[in-house]
């Protein structure tokens, strides 16, 4: 039996339910796999899901770390009341294993993994008065932007990309600027608001360019299934991104070996090089980026766990462990 010939099977009279998270983001992202997964021919619905995370405006260590951003809709895919699960992968915490019978059976295309700097007043980055607040709730941003500029402040902002802007432009308020994700911007049309946009290349303090190397699965999202749905797990199958997979994977087992949590300043990005070899650029930063560890290295595209794996065995060589344990608050 054909791919859409099984799914016409599984979800005669009913449609393919994908969860998501309530944010404008994600009900964008999802309203994408939907038409993708419309075209096998099967009737779809988007299930809105509130996760802790989206109610919550302090430190994620506090309610479980990156994993509140998925356990309500964990719960719904494994107890069956949806089909599939959009995530982006960077949100899919490293030190917490995906429940038991459910994995990600495609990763699309990654796009854009760059940050961004989105300015009160069209200031870049370099010319922002010394002092001024910058809001940002990563930890790897902080570190790398406390690297270049010290002198900078910076401010937990919590919320969806639509509030955090608004946050921003509000009379009187306190944040000079945001750093984003252009990526986020650019699924919701707003990449408009962008004033610089920032090397994903680290730079030395005193070369006087502000890298941001990106997060563990930037721009790319996972669509997770339960592993027992064999015509969803094919389906997903034929909608995979084999390069995007590998640089994933390469990307998530150095994050996993680094045993990273979630106040962890862990960078890490995979990519194919011209002549077709994966490269896995990694970094380990304190919270005030005053030390860090990186590492790089080469390896067979047709591997990729085994990149990761060396690559985080260089970053716990030179101490990236230290670091991480001063993290854990």
């Amino acid at each position: 039996m054909n791919i859409d010939a099984a799914l016409a099977e599984r979800f005669a009279g009913a449609p393919l339910r994908i969860g998501t998270r309530t944010s404008v983001l994600a009900m964008t992202q999802a309203e994408r796999v939907a038409a993708l997964i419309g075209e096998f021919g099967v009737t779809t619905e988007i299930v809105p899901i509130q996760v802790t995370s989206d109610l919550w405006a302090g430190d994620l260590s506090e309610i479980g770390g990156k994993a509140a951003f998925s356990k309500q809709i964990d719960r719904a895919l494994i107890g069956g009341e949806i089909d599939v699960a959009v995530h982006c992968v960077k949100d899919v915490p490293g030190d917490v294993p995906l429940p038991e019978g459910t994995a990600f059976g495609a990763y699309l295309e990654r796009e854009d993994v760059h940050d961004v700097i989105v300015s009160r007043d069209g200031t870049p980055l370099a010319d922002i008065p010394a002092g001024s607040l910058i809001g940002t709730s990563s930890v790897r941003r902080r570190a790398q932007l406390c690297i270049h500029r010290p002198d900078l402040r910076t401010e937990r902002i919590r919320g969806n990309v639509d509030s955090r802007l608004k946050r921003l432009r509000e009379q009187d308020g306190p944040f000079a600027a945001l750093i984003l994700a252009r990526v986020g911007l650019q699924r919701l049309g707003l990449v408009g608001q962008v004033t610089e946009v920032l090397p994903v290349e680290f730079h030395t303090p005193g070369e006087g360019v502000v890298g941001m190397v990106p997060p563990v699965g930037a721009g790319a999202l996972g669509i997770q299934a339960r592993t027992a749905d064999t015509p969803v797990m094919s389906m997903l199958d034929e909608l995979n991104h084999p390069a995007t997979a590998g640089h994933i994977l390469a990307e998530r087992t150095m994050l996993h070996m680094l045993r990273g949590h979630c106040n962890s300043p862990i960078a890490g990005y995979a990519t194919t090089t011209p002549d077709g070899q994966l490269s896995l650029f990694g970094m380990v930063f304190d919270q005030d980026g005053s030390r860090f560890v990186r590492s790089q290295a080469l390896g067979d595209p047709a591997d990729p766990a085994a990149l990761g794996s060396r690559v985080a065995a260089d970053l716990l060589h030179q101490g990236a462990g230290r670091l991480i344990t001063a993290t854990r608050k």
